[in-house]
C-alpha cells in the first residue's frame, strides 16, 4: 500500500443531496427533503447529512435552532473526480476511448460536434502551440 487515500466521490444519495444544495445554496434539513423528487425520509438525510460532514461535503452553521447546511465542494470539482476516475477505471486512462464510447451511447447533433472539434483545435493550440495547423 501506498499509504495514498483517493479523494471520495459523494455516493448517489449524496450527490443527491449537493445537487439540492447547489442549487439553493444553502438549506436546512427540511429544506433539503422538501425540494428532493424522491421526497428521502428526514433521519435518512440527517445522517447523510452527517456523514458528508465528515467527508468534507458540506458543512453547518447553528440558525436558531436548526443546523443551516452549505456545500464545501463544487459542482465543477465532484464531476472532474467522477469523470477522473471514470476515465482511469472504465477506459485505462484513454480520453478517446471515453469519447469514442460516449459518442457510440448517445450520438451528438451536428452542433455539438462542431463544438468538439472547435474545442479539440483551441485545446490543441494551447497545448502544442509551436505547431503548425
Amino acid at each position: 500500500m501506498t499509504g495514498k487515500t483517493r479523494p471520495s466521490l459523494p455516493t448517489p444519495g449524496e450527490l443527491s443531496i449537493l445537487n439540492t444544495l447547489w442549487m439553493l445554496g444553502e438549506g436546512t434539513v427540511d429544506d433539503i427533503v422538501n425540494h428532493q423528487k424522491s421526497r428521502p425520509n428526514y433521519k435518512t438525510t440527517q445522517t447523510l447529512l452527517r456523514i458528508m460532514e465528515q467527508k468534507g461535503f458540506v458543512q453547518h452553521r447553528l440558525c436558531g435552532r436548526a443546523f443551516v447546511f452549505q456545500p464545501c465542494i463544487t459542482r465543477q470539482r465532484v464531476a472532474k473526480r467522477s469523470l477522473r476516475r471514470l476515465l482511469q477505471e472504465a477506459f485505462g486512462g484513454s480520453p478517446v476511448q471515453l469519447l469514442v464510447n460516449l459518442l457510440e451511447a448517445r450520438p451528438a447533433t451536428e452542433d455539438e460536434l462542431s463544438e468538439l472539434e472547435s474545442l479539440i483545435r483551441k485545446h490543441k493550440k494551447e497545448r502544442f502551440p509551436d505547431r503548425r495547423p
